[in-house]
């Protein structure tokens, strides 16, 4: 089976400067710290190559870009720019409230999915199957469907 990272980032090449996002990303932590990192973080790449970093306030983004050339240099980029924007952990907690809320099955969830899961031989997966079994069941009543 051959690794399709090569594939990947040569096809991402051809579209310019915003190809160099994942990895930039991905060394973003470790070049300048979990601090920085959980008050700024890179948003995109311009045509000129500029990486746009949002930051989680203007204050932030004040002290960074006193900082900007420093921080270019490590990530072996030409410029970078620091303005206030959201941040990922945003991003997450938006999706967090959109989520539906957790369920726990009731005894009688708890019996119905025990009964289709008895034919199952092993024991662990029998009790895999049967909490999951009761999971669904809770949420297909807590969404109205039962």
């Amino acid at each position: 089976m051959e690794r399709l990272g090569t594939d990947v980032s040569r096809e991402l090449r051809r579209f310019g400067p915003q190809a160099g996002m994942a990895e930039l990303l991905d060394a973003w932590t470790a070049t300048v710290g979990s601090q920085i990192a959980t008050n700024a973080w890179p948003a995109r790449i311009s045509r000129d190559g500029t990486l746009h970093v949002h930051t989680a306030d203007a204050v932030w983004a004040f002290e960074l870009g006193h900082r900007a050339a420093e921080i270019a240099g490590r990530l072996g980029i030409a410029a970078i720019r620091f303005a206030p924007g959201p941040l990922p952990t945003a991003v997450e907690e938006q999706a967090d409230a959109r989520r539906p809320p957790a369920v726990e099955p009731s005894p009688e969830d708890e019996a119905r999915a025990a009964e289709a899961a008895a034919g199952v031989e092993d024991e662990e997966l029998r009790q895999r199957i049967a909490r999951a079994a009761a999971l669904s069941l809770a949420r297909a009543r807590s969404v109205g469907s039962f």
